[in-house]
């Protein structure tokens, strides 16, 4: 590219310097900007780089000098701070829907919105759970229609997967494409859900996104309008998506072989499975023992049992006969 081109760069180089470079504690002195500069083929003096520096002011860009060690000039504010980027990283790395590489990528873009040497910090920090992320590349893809197909009004159709014994993903309903009327998009429990209303049954249901294959959007409009203007998204996110909370104790449970989707789905694939016969099979893991977690164990009936430890096997049938003896209570 001609040297005389890239002078009209300059300002726009300047800015990036400022934005990849620096930070408070990694300030850029004016002789690092000029060699900055001349890397990419752009000579300028020392007088230019003062005005330029003063356009980016009056542009908005909050530059500040500093006087102490390290001298230099820095970018003194960006549209996230360290602790904001950090939240957000946390929530993609938490994030079951995402597979691993689409998580990689995402968290290399958030990177990005701070300087190196900030990016470097974060990068320390930055540890995905192995085991627990979605295997399913099509989760950017169900989004977006999702999101067009409610802002055109539109239902939408798709495949849907649940887990089986060996780990792997296959076709609920035979095969049978989904039609539904979708409304809102619920982010629970470290999953992406669809809310809306199933053409078939008529009854709203909600579906985990990263379980959506083939998504396209139907010509048909959406139905269920009437339901979803009152519709109590607290009350049924609470009572539909239960949480643990508790200390954590390693407790192995049996469960029958109709359940595996639903262990899986819960406590990730990286979790052993240990057939014990042709029709159960249990697992050992770190539980939060708590009330929430007996309710969730509850309401897989007499298919799912706790075997050890004793102590944890005793609270959970003393849970059981509390709640039988209160349920005919008005």
């Amino acid at each position: 590219m001609p040297r005389s081109f890239n002078q009209k760069l300059k300002i726009l180089y300047l800015m990036k310097a400022f934005e990849e470079k620096t930070d408070r504690e990694h300030p850029i002195s004016v002789a690092e900007i000029i060699k900055y500069m001349d890397s990419y083929g752009i000579s300028v003096e020392r007088k230019a780089v003062y005005d330029d520096i003063e356009t980016l002011r009056v542009f908005g860009m909050k530059i500040e000098n500093r006087r102490g060690r390290p001298s230099g000039y820095f970018l003194a504010d960006r549209k996230f701070e360290l602790p904001e980027l950090k939240i957000l990283m946390d929530a993609v790395q938490s994030s079951r829907f995402l597979t691993q590489k689409q998580s990689r990528e995402l968290l290399r873009k958030l990177e990005s919105l701070t300087s190196a040497s900030e990016a470097k910090k974060l990068q320390y920090q930055t540890y995905t759970v192995p085991g627990v992320k979605s295997p399913n590349n099509e989760v950017y893809q169900n989004i977006q229609g999702i999101y067009d197909a409610i802002a055109e009004n539109h239902q939408i159709g798709f495949l849907y997967y649940e887990w089986d014994f060996s780990k792997n993903l296959k076709q609920k309903r035979g095969g049978e494409r989904y039609r539904v009327s979708p409304w809102k998009l619920i982010w629970k429990n470290e999953n992406y859900y669809l809310l809306g209303m199933d053409e078939k049954s008529e009854i709203v249901k909600h579906y985990r996104v990263d379980k959506i294959k083939h998504l396209n959007i139907e010509k048909a409009k959406r139905n269920g309008e009437s339901i979803f203007q009152n519709f109590d998204m607290e009350k049924f996110s609470a009572g539909t998506f239960g949480m643990f909370g508790g200390k954590e104790t390693p407790v192995r449970m049996e469960f029958e072989n109709r359940f595996v989707g639903v262990v899986l789905d819960r406590f990730g694939q990286d979790v052993m499975l240990i057939p014990r016969d042709e029709k159960h099979f249990s697992m050992q893991t770190h539980i939060s023992v708590s009330p929430k977690f007996f309710g969730w164990l509850a309401s897989l009936g007499t298919g799912a049992v706790i075997i050890s430890p004793e102590n944890v096997r005793r609270e959970y049938i003393s849970f059981m006969k509390n709640t039988l003896m209160n349920y005919g209570e008005e």
